[in-house]
């Protein structure tokens, strides 16, 4: 996964959301990283890895550090991947319990949230850190490995704001190799 510049994500803009009672928001999730797992429930690489690699996830990593979001951005076949119905028996059948929100369409045929992600196509996997900031963004499938280390990277981070770097001119407090702040 490369990573990318830390900004703050986007919030997600969907219609509905399913295996929920509420609206979620990445404000409502901060103090924990958000893992979300863009899909469309016709491409075979998000059945066969994107959503088995979230819902193992959602399985290893406490739900008090670590919240498994789906998003699923249809951009192609929109008369049957857009119905709310067709999702939910998706997701029954394969036993998807975690939540899973609806991409809003736009007028042109890349849903809204996939657009503000700039999202090349499924599945493509989101990380969110604890302050809310977009770290990485992973188009096609990643090792189990690599993802949950970057997961507990990201868990294990401080939640204190990092300061910025002090200049010191040599001439306040360098001098033979060393350098005091």
């Amino acid at each position: 996964m490369a990573p990318i510049t830390a900004s703050l994500a986007p919030d997600l803009q969907v219609t509905e959301w399913l295996n929920t009672d509420r609206r979620w928001s990445l404000h409502d999730l901060r103090g924990k990283v958000v893992v979300v797992e863009a899909f469309q429930m016709l491409c075979p690489g998000c059945v066969s890895q994107g959503l088995p690699q979230a819902g193992r996830v959602v399985e290893l990593f406490s739900p008090d550090q670590v919240a498994v979001l789906g998003l699923h951005c249809v951009f192609e076949h929109h008369e049957v991947q857009g119905r709310r119905e067709a999702l939910e028996a998706f997701l029954h059948e394969y036993r998807i319990t975690f939540p899973v929100a609806m991409d809003e369409p736009s007028d042109q045929r890349i849903p809204k949230t996939m657009a503000a992600y700039q999202l090349r196509g499924t599945p493509t996997l989101l990380l969110i850190d604890q302050r809310g900031r977009l770290r990485k963004k992973h188009f096609g499938v990643i090792p189990d490995l690599l993802l949950g280390a970057e997961i507990m990277s990201l868990v294990q981070e401080s939640e204190s704001v990092v300061e910025e770097p002090k200049e010191v001119s040599m001439s306040e407090g360098c001098g033979e190799g060393t350098c005091i702040a």
